[in-house]
């Protein structure tokens, strides 16, 4: 598997969420394996060129965090290539372009998915980047504007056309926004409209079964990991077992994921500082919890942190309170085991709509 010149350990990569795929996220990740390549949050191109400083955060990396791509979204070809090139000054692996969020105050300024409407122009936007840089560039895309507008194969005929080094597909169309299921043959559709360049699978997978079944019905070179991660960061390490062995790995043990909470959430803090830090790991921990079983305090104690302390009590407190769950060993009675993971997981939670990791909601329209 490689993208341009970056021969990678694993045909695996990280989506980039909104919100979420941060340096201590991808941190994380990266420390349990498996994991080939990752992409940063979406940054506006202006933003960058213009050194706002949220925008520097988010493209902020580390030696430890490679390889990685900075994902950029914009519509000015101009701002497109100006971005592109700061994004090889700050040492980056690759420079992918965002062309699938369905967003309003994305597509509204012709970014994200409203950029699969225009071919033509997208393909010269897309040169101008190619040939402004010599790292890699790369395009994320759904299958389409909706199911009447299916541009996707053509759109990336056009992008390998242009030079970029592979294409990711988001299953989708711009007007499902994450509702209904993944079309693997949408993903198939593409992976043969091209020659060379890879297509990387993406939507809905969760279980390293899930990706070995992306792989094998659309032939795709590679799959990409979103939401699936974040309620199982280990997804990418017992995937690239499967792949390689032909075993899945089990789900890793309570203990395990009490570690990785905590090495997670000290990532946090050493990013944003002690109190933003436990402010910000407020919406990441309940992640975790869905994979508890039990553990209704713990998801309503960690809303209060505020330090490093606060964080480490309430874990303290939760671990005493699930002993009345679990058997003399330790291990929680079967009854409340947690339920496998699930793509419908994803869309709702485990627990109901307002548990899963938030999507906008009401008509796509209106996002």
């Amino acid at each position: 598997m490689r993208i341009g010149s970056h021969e990678l350990a694993s045909p695996l990569f990280l989506s980039p969420l909104a919100g979420y795929t941060n340096l201590p996220m991808r941190l994380t990740l990266r420390e349990l394996g498996g994991l080939g390549w990752a992409t940063t949050d979406l940054v506006n191109a202006r933003s960058l060129i213009e050194r706002n400083p949220m925008a520097l955060k988010l493209v902020a990396t580390s030696p430890a965090d490679r390889p990685l791509s900075i994902q950029l979204f914009g519509s000015v070809p101009e701002e497109m290539r100006d971005a592109a090139v700061i994004c090889q000054e700050l040492g980056v692996q690759g420079v992918d372009i965002n062309m699938g969020c369905p967003v309003k105050k994305v597509t509204k300024i012709g970014g994200g998915s409203a950029m699969m409407t225009e071919l033509a122009g997208t393909a010269r936007l897309v040169r101008g980047m190619v040939d402004a840089v010599k790292i890699p560039v790369t395009a994320k895309m759904r299958l389409g504007w909706d199911d009447d507008n299916l541009t996707a194969p053509d759109l990336a005929r056009a992008l390998e056309d242009a030079g970029v080094a592979a294409v990711f597909v988001h299953g989708r169309t711009r007007a499902q926004g994450f509702a209904g299921t993944v079309n693997l043959a949408g993903i198939r559709s593409v992976v043969q409209a091209v020659k060379a360049i890879p297509v990387i699978g993406n939507g809905d997978v969760t279980t390293p079964a899930g990706a070995r079944h992306m792989l094998e019905v659309t032939g795709c070179a590679g799959v990409s990991v979103g939401r699936g991660a974040f309620y199982d960061p280990w997804i990418f390490r017992r995937t690239e077992a499967l792949l390689r062995t032909g075993a899945e790995p089990p789900e890793p043990d309570f203990t395990e994921r009490i570690r990785v909470l905590r090495r997670h959430f000290s990532l946090y803090v050493d990013f944003y500082g002690e109190e933003r830090g436990a402010r910000y790991f407020r919406k990441v921990a309940p992640w975790y919890a869905k994979r508890f079983g039990p553990a209704k305090p713990f998801k309503q104690d960690i809303l209060g942190i505020l330090s490093r302390a606060d964080f480490e009590a309430v874990v303290a407190r939760f671990l005493e309170w699930r002993r009345q769950f679990c058997d003399e060993s330790g291990e929680l009675l079967p009854k409340y085991q947690p339920a496998p993971l699930t793509p419908s997981f994803l869309r709702t939670g485990a627990d109901g709509p307002t548990e899963g990791i938030r999507v906008p909601k009401g008509p796509v329209e209106v996002w």
